[in-house]
């Protein structure tokens, strides 16, 4: 069992000789990929020696349980033990996402609700912002539109690990919150207490890492400059900073505002440019693979509602994995790691299933 693993450790072997040449490292791009994968194959690594290591306790064990009963009470233990060493390997085997490891670009915008999926866009903005604290993530406010009862229109941030593991990845776990976000509450605008459903949109894309990865024509971009304005349309600026830039082959537009230069501005938008074509890049090969490596939590499908925040209720439901708690004041303030614990179990389970049927 687990033979292809030897395979694994080899180029973990031949990843750590690599860390250890200075000429690596000169190579910031090429450095960095190889310290997420090295990392990736560390953990399966230490996996297999435990793993190995108890099996090699389970037949000693037996050995001398043969001339003394007194070792015998060892074996359950250990047999347990491997059982459980044994799923842990086997999910770290599963075929990663190779983006895993990646920062992200998130967006929100409101949906259909008005000024109130506006305000909660706002809500759902520093949910993600506290749960990126609570994960030592920094976040950079990349662009907004507010609207004006203080909420967002649309809001552009990006969230970005120091670390080097895939599996705490930024990619790795907030892939799973793109789409149609539900909130039932009573909205501040409302006199009578009635309760209304608005929904917000959430997109998430993983950021590229170095430009040269995606490959844009400077011919292909339309580059417009303007003034920046406020909620109710105000100009908030005096020079055209503002940004927006179209790139002409897919239609792709991004504007960009929040900043008062606009080099910075135009920098900006071309990281969100970069991250949008990425992700548009994978959609098509992922459609078009005959095994295509889509996640069945993760979809595709951007206008799939995918949870519901039920204020009058305290409670939180996860349409995609069955989720549901009755925390919602907890999660607003950044508690995610349930939900976001549910969604990679289930798209695990499902990598799992579709390995076990193609077996």
């Amino acid at each position: 069992m687990f033979e292809s693993v030897s395979v694994l450790i080899d180029e973990h072997a031949q990843l750590q000789e690599l860390l250890a040449d200075p000429a690596v490292h000169q190579d910031a791009a090429r450095a960095r990929k190889v310290n997420r994968r090295y990392a990736e194959l560390s953990r399966i690594v230490a996996a297999y020696q435990r793993w190995s290591g108890l099996t090699d306790d389970l037949e000693a064990a037996r050995e001398l349980a043969a001339e003394d009963e007194a070792f015998a009470a060892e074996i359950p233990v250990l047999e347990a033990s491997i059982a459980e060493a044994q799923e842990a390997l086997r999910r770290l085997l599963i075929p990663r996402d190779p983006d895993d490891g990646r920062d992200v670009i998130m967006e929100i915008k409101g949906g259909e609700g008005g000024a109130e999926s506006m305000l909660f866009a706002a809500d759902l903005l520093r949910m993600y912002i506290h749960y990126a604290e609570s994960k030592g993530w920094k976040t950079e406010l990349l662009e907004r539109t507010e609207s004006d009862l203080g909420g967002y229109k649309d809001v552009q941030v990006a969230i970005k690990s120091s670390g080097s593991d895939p599996a705490q990845g930024v990619w790795a776990h907030l892939k799973y919150e793109g789409g149609v976000h539900r909130v039932q509450r009573v909205p501040a605008t409302e006199s009578q207490g009635r309760i209304h459903t608005s929904t917000t949109g959430v997109l998430v894309f993983p950021e590229v890492d170095e430009p040269e990865e995606v490959d844009i024509n400077q011919n292909d971009l339309k580059i417009d400059v303007y003034r920046s304005s406020g909620p109710g349309g105000q100009s908030v600026n005096t020079t055209d900073s503002a940004v927006r830039i179209t790139h002409l082959p897919t239609g792709i537009v991004v504007s960009m505002q929040n900043e008062k230069s606009q080099l910075q501005n135009r920098e900006a938008a071309m990281r969100v440019l970069r991250a949008r074509l990425l992700a548009r890049q994978q959609e098509e090969q992922a459609a078009a693979a005959s095994d295509a490596r889509r996640s069945q939590i993760r979809t595709m499908d951007r206008s799939e509602r995918i949870r519901t925040y039920n204020f009058p209720e305290n409670r939180i439901a996860d349409h995609r994995t069955g989720y549901k708690a009755y925390n919602l004041d907890h999660v607003m303030n950044g508690a995610l790691d349930p939900i976001i614990e549910s969604a990679i179990t289930a798209d695990e389970e499902a990598r799992l299933a579709e390995i076990g049927d193609n077996a």
